[in-house]
């Protein structure tokens, strides 16, 4: 059987930037086991997978993450991706896709500038100490953290964004996280905030734009600088540049995305 695959850099508006993620449209679900193998011999950090719901009234499609090693229950970038994709080579004639996945439900807008709209859950946070595993790894680590429940990360905030931009963790002791990954913030110099994120036991040392964590840094630093509109930049590498907005328990994060690559999977 031949499967389409394709390959969108999202969260940016060229290619070799923001964040590479592979999609696979699929008329019917292929086992878990399946799915896992094609995300690892994508070796991306997330390749998405899709499949029509039309008995659904309340979604259009279903969506799954997984990492080159695991699940994920919520992907930002590779929702992007796969929206791209729904509405430039799919067909999709209509300005909203509706997602289902293990986080709910998900929607995606595409806006009048081409800005795709990405409607995510507000994640609750809770403080707590840091752990000594974090203080290992993180030099100038602060002794407050922020555990999120919901999709297991935690989050420290540095004092500005070169510390976000010059910190090395030590990816090896960040492993012992286990499937849980680390967020570091900043308030930044160009952009409301600054952001990286470094989850290595699920496969990722560094991801290059991370939609989904804006869903815990959104309502974080909303409340932290008082306004519900914030401009973001993930600081790797390849960066990245998202449009957010806290809208109560739901955040609104935008971006653009840069089609790459189409082919063929071939599985027997």
């Amino acid at each position: 059987m031949s499967y389409p695959i394709y390959q969108v850099d999202a969260f940016t508006d060229q290619i070799f930037g923001g964040n590479p993620a592979a999609v696979m449209p699929l008329d019917s679900w292929l086992p878990d086991e399946t799915l896992q193998s094609l995300a690892a011999e994508n070796n991306l950090s997330e390749t998405a997978f899709f499949v029509p719901t039309p008995e659904d009234r309340d979604s259009d499609f279903h969506i799954r993450w997984f990492t080159p090693g695991t699940e994920v229950p919520l992907c930002g970038h590779a929702t992007l991706a796969s929206a791209w994709i729904i509405f430039n080579k799919l067909g999709w004639d209509k300005n909203e896709i509706r997602l289902q996945s293990k986080s709910g439900p998900l929607g995606v807008t595409r806006t009048e500038d081409d800005w795709l709209l990405l409607d995510f859950p507000n994640l609750r946070f809770e403080q707590e100490a840091t752990p000594a595993i974090i203080h290992e790894a993180l030099e100038g680590a602060p002794d407050t953290a922020f555990f999120v429940p919901n999709d297991t990360n935690y989050m420290v905030v540095l004092e500005n964004e070169a510390a976000v931009r010059s910190a090395q963790p030590d990816l090896r002791k960040l492993k012992q996280l286990g499937n849980q990954g680390l967020i570091i913030t900043a308030p930044g110099d160009q952009a409301d905030f600054v952001s990286r994120y470094f989850a290595p036991g699920a496969g990722i040392d560094e991801d290059p734009v991370t939609g989904s964590i804006h869903s815990v840094l959104v309502p974080y630093w909303a409340e932290k600088l008082g306004k519900s509109k914030l401009d973001a930049r993930q600081v790797s590498a390849r960066g990245g540049v998202l449009r957010c907005e806290l809208k109560g328990d739901r955040v609104a994060i935008a971006g653009q995305a840069a089609f790459y690559m189409e082919g063929a999977v071939h599985l027997r």
